[in-house]
């Protein structure tokens, strides 16, 4: 077969014009290794990022900020029971000295109903101080005292107390109030207890502080007097039922439950990455038998564990269980991992790779450190952001029932246990510990997603 081939001749910088031209229209990516590449995908998810940077901050908040701001978690302040967040406070200077009150006549009395009640001063959430005028026939005066409006006078709320003789018509509420409305009602009763008449009064004490309890505090000094206004303690984040600041105590309560939602998982991963590897790099009858015990382990019941070894390390009842729970955290929680492990070792030893170091004379210390170890560490990774979240969790949930974090420790799940129980009225106590909770398990979560996503192996170079 004839082929006529004819010969165009090209001039020399045509070549240059092409090769220039191909240069531009095409990328040249550099070379990633395979961490760099998945810290790329990473970058590139939005949600986990923000997460990533939102469990930093939640390190901060809870190992950094005691450092810079002085917090006690433990220092009660009993006139400021349940207060809700606040930036400012003030308070009154107050002399709690016994009120001599006022008597009237009886003998002489005219009225045949009790008139309004009245203030002696002005009320404080040290003393509210009511008198009226007497009643006549009326031989004992009883003092009510409610959060509500009274619909009658079968409602009249919390008996105070009566007046001991007929001629007292005053009395002085000295219980801890706080600055919310009260309602105030007095009852005239004759010789019999017969109700002859009733009054009424609302009354809203202002905050106010004992004049010796505030030189105790340090909030004044002697050249304060009695009447004075003083700056309290700010309470970002209000107080708890028994006047300890909330935020100090969620601080120092983040230390417990990331303590124990980060060593706990980073202690069983581990074990489960030796554990798993050494069973799938030996393999045959002692792969199986390892094996069976995971299966073993991870049939045994959680908190049947957690009690026994509360029992065998003595600790009582409402006494802080966090060794045992570390303990069982550990104990029970390798299993997985070490069969996440196992299955990636049981896929490795057949790679091309391994083979060919094996047939070089690489030695098990070297495939297990070189080549199986990194190739297992992105699942290892996912792994530890889901087991962290899980034991974060599990801490709150033990610290709820009782059975973990004991006070006066704080923790964010018994914080729950305790804010629970006033939720009602004071919702601050609860959702403040579960908001924290609920954001720091939705953070690892979405990192732990990200992880996953950025570490596999398919997704490169997308």
């Amino acid at each position: 077969m004839n082929h006529n081939l004819t010969t165009v001749a090209m001039p020399a910088d045509a070549f240059e014009t092409l090769q220039l031209q191909v240069s531009e229209d095409v990328m040249v990516r550099p070379s990633q290794s395979y961490w760099q590449d998945a810290w790329r995908r990473l970058k590139a998810n939005r949600r986990a990022i923000w997460s990533l940077y939102l469990i930093v901050a939640l390190l901060g908040f809870a190992f950094v900020l005691p450092l810079v701001v002085k917090l006690d978690p433990e220092s009660q302040d009993l006139t400021q029971i349940s207060q809700g967040p606040s930036f400012a406070r003030t308070s009154l200077i107050v002399d709690t000295a016994p009120w001599a009150g006022r008597y009237a006549d009886h003998s002489v009395a005219t009225n045949t109903r009790l008139t309004q009640l009245q203030l002696a001063q002005e009320p404080h959430t040290e003393s509210v101080r009511l008198f009226w005028q007497p009643v006549h026939g009326a031989v004992e005066y009883q003092v009510y005292r409610h959060i509500l409006v009274p619909s009658g006078l079968l409602d009249l709320g919390l008996p105070l107390g009566a007046t001991q003789y007929p001629d007292q018509v005053y009395y002085e509420d000295r219980l801890k109030l706080k600055t919310d409305p009260y309602y105030y009602s007095v009852v005239a009763l004759d010789a019999g207890h017969k109700v002859l008449s009733y009054s009424s009064l609302e009354v809203t004490p202002r905050h106010a502080t004992s004049y010796g309890d505030a030189l105790r505090r340090g909030l004044i000094d002697n050249s304060v007097a009695i009447g004075a206004e003083v700056a309290l303690p700010r309470h970002l984040l209000g107080t708890d039922q028994l006047g300890r600041d909330m935020l100090a105590r969620l601080v120092y309560g983040a230390q417990t439950s990331l303590f124990i939602g980060i060593v706990a998982p980073l202690l069983f991963v581990a074990l489960g990455i030796v554990y798993g590897g050494l069973s799938g790099y030996l393999g045959g009858r002692a792969d199986e038998v390892m094996m069976r015990f995971a299966d073993f382990v991870i049939a045994l019941p959680f908190l049947l564990f957690m009690i026994l070894f509360r029992v065998a390390m003595g600790i009582e009842s409402g006494e802080s269980g966090i060794t045992p729970m570390l303990i069982a955290l550990v104990a029970l929680g390798w299993p997985s991992v070490a069969r996440l492990v196992r299955g990636q070792v049981l896929q490795l030893r057949e790679q091309p790779f391994v083979e060919a170091a094996q047939l070089m004379g690489g030695s098990s210390t070297y495939l297990i450190w070189r080549h199986m170890l990194p190739n297992v560490m992105g699942v290892v990774l996912v792994s530890l952001t889901f087991a962290i979240p899980s034991a974060i969790f599990t801490e709150a949930f033990l610290s709820f029932i009782g059975m973990g974090v004991a006070p006066p420790t704080p923790s964010w799940g018994a914080m729950c246990n305790d804010g629970i129980k006033s939720f009602l009225s004071h919702p601050h106590e609860l959702l403040f510990p579960a908001l924290l909770i609920s954001v720091t398990v939705l953070a690892f979560n979405l990192l732990g997603d990200g992880l996953r996503d950025a570490l596999d192996a398919k997704m490169k170079g997308e």
